[in-house]
């Protein structure tokens, strides 16, 4: 890989309207573009939807996170001074991997544990859900109504509608939707210096570490505890002790590669499950304010809708740079040569602003007929929950603005504070009146 790299990465995206303009000018030039991570390492950058499709299938790259190599456009801690990071034994990075969550799963290991959870997910399973999903929106936008304006709607609808409904399905109590939020919020932070991420994921794995030992003594409706019953006599009373706050994966029971497994599960839902959606909320509520002539009747039309939803999850692609992969064996993307051992990340945001896909990328159009966007990804490890995710955006845009037809931003757009320090695009804030 050339020393002289093409762009430096996270790309500022002060405007949840406009694309960073780097991404046109690296999508038409041939081959990959070279990428300067935090720190100076490069990594190859993907910004064609083709080669963002071939980079997550390819067969020859790993997701395995643990790997000191993996591009992430964050600065990492550094090793103590005047010691070297140690190369990983194949061992370590299996068990490293396991403990990461599903994304950071190579088969056969991910395809196995793919397939216990997927269940979950179903789109059949998911509209089981639909009923319970809207008493959570109608009481939420029932809270907004008896309030007087304005009112920001993140806290009071974007985040607690996916809290709600992932902490119904994994068996978490609600009540402690503000410590995995607040740690959540921290973790996926560009700008939160290193030891804060690290205290964020020790405690929140601390705490799912004893949800998880909870469901193993006493198995409940859950997705948690299904899984637990799903996997048989291992689990079950007598196995969670030993597991307090800050213990994590792979401690109490040592080895425990079911437990663990379950943790970071866990970990991987709990997280993205409503940080990703919430934020989603907070984008697509902002741009039929901006254009309520074009998207309003969209997204109240139960013919139109699941068509706009689409058009919004391309448009925003709120998770653009967390996808990386490293190259296990020479593969070729996009006309490049990725060598054994280089990194390579996959913007999702310029992929699914492709104007060879997407005629117009750049126009909101709610009757775009394309669907093939990687909002969600691709490949092996596309998003589990996207079904649900669908769902809870339908509900929550149609239920709102049929419900607050004279809904209105109550600042300038170009005042909202937005979260370009983070691995998730969004809004710090929605103020709003009606």
């Amino acid at each position: 890989m050339d020393d002289r790299p093409d762009v430096s990465l996270p790309l500022p995206r002060a405007c949840p309207f406009r694309v960073p303009p780097d991404y046109d000018r690296l999508r038409g030039a041939p081959g990959l573009a070279a990428a300067e991570l935090p720190g100076g390492s490069l990594t190859w950058l993907v910004t064609r939807l083709d080669d963002a499709r071939a980079a997550l299938s390819a067969p020859g790259f790993t997701a395995d996170r643990s790997d000191p190599a993996f591009p992430m456009p964050q600065k990492r801690p550094a090793p103590p001074a005047g010691t070297a990071r140690p190369p990983l034994t194949p061992a370590e990075r299996r068990a490293r991997s396991r403990g990461a969550s599903l994304i950071g799963m190579d088969p056969p290991d991910h395809t196995a544990a793919r397939r216990a959870v997927i269940g979950e997910f179903t789109a059949r399973r998911v509209q089981g859900l639909r009923p319970r999903i809207q008493e959570i929106v109608d009481e939420r936008i029932d809270a907004i109504l008896d309030g007087a304006p304005p009112a920001d709607l993140v806290p009071a609808l974007s985040l607690p509608v996916p809290s709600e409904v992932i902490c119904e399905l994994l068996g978490v109590l609600y009540e402690r939707h503000e410590f995995f939020q607040s740690r959540s919020m921290m973790l996926l932070s560009h700008r939160a210096p290193p030891e804060q991420r690290f205290d964020a994921l020790r405690e929140l794995f601390g705490f799912l570490d004893e949800l998880v030992s909870a469901e193993e003594a006493k198995p409940g409706d859950n997705l948690l505890g299904r899984q637990v019953t799903r996997r048989g006599p291992g689990h079950g009373p007598g196995h969670g002790p030993g597991h307090g706050p800050g213990h994590g994966p792979g401690h109490g029971r040592g080895g425990d590669d079911d437990h663990r497994d379950l943790v970071s599960l866990a970990f991987l839902l709990l997280v993205a499950g409503h940080e990703t959606t919430a934020n989603m909320i907070s984008l697509g509520v902002l741009a039929v304010l901006r254009d309520p002539a074009t998207l309003m009747t969209a997204v109240t039309d139960p013919g139109r809708a699941p068509g706009a939803v689409e058009e919004l999850l391309r448009y925003f692609s709120i998770a653009d740079t967390g996808t990386g992969r490293i190259a296990r064996a020479d593969t070729e993307i996009g006309g490049t040569v990725v060598r054994a051992g280089e990194g390579v990340i996959i913007s999702l945001l310029a992929a699914n602003h492709d104007p060879a896909a997407f005629p117009d990328p750049g126009t909101l159009d709610p009757a775009r007929r394309i669907r093939q966007h990687v909002a969600f990804g691709s490949g092996p490890h596309q998003c589990l929950g996207q079904s649900l995710a669908r769902t809870e955006l339908e509900i929550v845009y149609r239920t709102l603005f049929q419900r607050i037809p004279g809904l209105r931003l109550a600042i300038p757009l170009d005042e909202l504070p937005v979260k370009d320090d983070a691995f998730v695009y969004g809004l710090h804030e929605l103020p709003v009146t009606w």
